[in-house]
This record gives structure tokens, sequence and C-alpha cells, in this order.
């Protein structure tokens, strides 16, 4: 059962060996036990995917370290939201929005850096996919595979926080073939975007997303971090010429991108950083998906846990002295 300890902060899990706290949104953290190190995850928010056949967007910054300072004093916690959709309507911005970061602590914090936004992709307005924790996915240009790949891993961190996103077919004039890469992931590089062969309208199939990274801190693996999928060009009209096909989403919440029976990219699941995937090259009207947001886990070892919920916290004590409230 998650009880509160000290501060209104919610246990959510409790065995012998660890105290595990988490943040779906941002707070204060206060130690449960009198431990003065902890095991902390902090991912940031994922990317919003790009519209206007668009591209996946890389997930949310990742970062586990065990054994990290635990002060006395209570701990502000920030948990990033998701990036924007990328807008295909006219006059809006087909860019996804990058995610935001998620930080553990203000003396010596844990930043974990938003996911970089999905790029638009249409000809003649192609845009870069977007730095950051995770990147996002190139998309077609009108020059060699690799353009416009936006960069994992930024700022650096060691080990690194995520990947870069996946580059994209190049265009075969006149005729703009290939689908728009996958995002960046915290555990892969996005997948990069392919087109079947074909004559006036070959298959475009978007990347896949980056695959996330596993995490057990929280007592059993769970993966977050999954990059957003790229479009593809999946009209039914031009099936006959080779339809091609969206790129799904990564293992850990990456959204996978719109078909023609579902119009639009999925977002990025809620509080695992995942990537909101591309808009496929689809009927007017069709969005791209948002990006997830990110989370922050505190796991104390147990070992000075009080003995009965109904025992006192000495650092609670503490600070009930300290601050002449002791009623």
């Amino acid at each position: 059962m998650p009880r509160l300890i000290g501060a209104a902060q919610t246990v959510t899990s409790q065995t012998q060996d660890a105290v595990i706290t988490t943040f779906n949104s941002s707070g204060t953290f206060t130690a449960a036990t009198l431990t003065t190190q902890a095991t902390i995850l902090v991912v940031a928010g994922g990317g919003g995917g790009g519209a206007a056949f668009g591209s996946g967007a890389g997930a949310g910054g990742y970062r586990e370290i065990a054994d990290h300072p635990v002060p006395s004093s209570d701990v502000p916690v920030t948990v990033g939201a998701g990036g924007a959709r990328g807008d295909g309507s006219p006059g809006g911005d087909a860019r996804g929005a990058k995610g935001a970061n998620s930080v553990f602590g203000a003396a010596s914090p844990i930043t974990s850096t938003g996911g970089g936004h999905g790029s638009r992709g249409v000809s003649g307005t192609h845009s870069p996919g977007g730095a950051g924790g995770s990147g996002g996915g190139g998309n077609l240009s009108s020059g060699t595979a690799g353009d416009n790949i936006g960069a994992g891993n930024s700022p650096p961190t060691s080990p690194a926080q995520g990947y870069p996103g996946g580059q994209a077919f190049p265009n075969n004039a006149p005729i703009y073939t290939g689908g728009q890469a996958g995002g960046g992931g915290a555990g892969a590089v996005g997948g990069d975007s392919s087109s079947t062969s074909g004559t006036s309208y070959p298959g475009d199939i978007g990347g896949t997303g980056g695959a996330g990274r596993a995490s057990s801190i929280s007592g059993s693996s769970v993966t977050r971090g999954g990059g957003g999928g790229g479009g593809g060009k999946v009209l039914a009209s031009e099936g006959t010429a080779g339809q091609g096909s969206p790129g799904p989403g990564g293992s850990g919440g990456g959204g996978t991108a719109g078909t023609s029976s579902a119009p639009g990219g999925l977002d990025g699941t809620a509080n695992t950083g995942g990537g909101g995937a591309g808009q496929s090259y689809l009927p007017s009207g069709a969005t791209a998906g948002a990006g997830g947001s990110g989370v922050v886990i505190v796991s104390e070892a147990a070992i000075d846990l009080k003995l009965a919920s109904s025992c006192w916290d000495l650092r609670q004590v503490y600070r009930l002295v300290k601050a002449d409230d002791w009623v």
C-alpha cells in the first residue's frame, strides 16, 4: 500500500530492500529513510512529431544514477512535459516542439534534456530534426541520405542520455520517394526510412522509432524512452503503385505514425518520455503525435527504514523541533 512519509509524497513501493518514490509530475522529494544516497532515474519529456509528411521525434533524455547523494533537506523535482505536435495546417509550424527537461535537485542536479522535435518534410519546406536528449528523425531532402538528422545526447552526458534520429531515404526526383525517419530512443538510434521499388508512386516506408531503455528501479523491468515513428506515404489512392507504411514507435512509449485508416501520428506514452510520431502523407486534417511526459523515480535503500508506519522518522523529528512546530 502506498503511504505518506513526512511531506506529501507518495511512496509507491516498499520492500525489504528499498522504498520507491515516483514523480509523475513536479513536486518535492523528502527522504523516507535515513540513507544519504539513492538510485535516481530522471527521464525528460519526449519531443513532438513533425507534421506535413514529418519525421518521428526523439525520446526525452534518460539518466539513471546510482549512489547519488541525498540531502537531509527537501529536494525540488521537475518532471518535463512532452513537446507539442507539429501543426500541418496552413500557417502552422509543421515542426514539433522540443520536450521539456526533467531535473532532480538544485545543488549538483541531475538534468535530462527534452527530446528533439520531429521535422517537416513537404517539398520545399524541409526542416531538420531537432537535437535533444534523443534527436528527431531526418526528412526527405534534395541532397543525400543523412541530411537533417537531429543529434542525440545533446548536451553530452556520460553515459549518453540518448541517441540521434535516423536518416531519411533521399529523394528520387521528380517524384519524392521514401518515408521519413524515426526519432532516436534512449537505447538506440532511430530507424532509417526506406522506399520500395515502383514507378510513379513508390511505397514510402517510415523509419521505426529508436528503442528505449529498460530499468528495474521500481522493482520490475520497465522500458521507457522510445523514439517516435516516421511518417510514410499511405494514401489508399496510391496503393496500386506500391503503397508504403508508417513507422512504428520504439519500445518504451514511442508513438506510431498514422495509417490511411487511422490518420495522424500517435502521441508518446505519458510518463515514459516517448517521442511523438510523425504525420504520414495523408489527406488534410491529419496531425502528428505529441511527446510523452517524463518521470522521476527515487529508490532509497531500506536498511534504515522505520520499523512501522506509526514510528517517527528521525529526520522529521529534527525538522519539527528546528521549526518549533512540535505539537
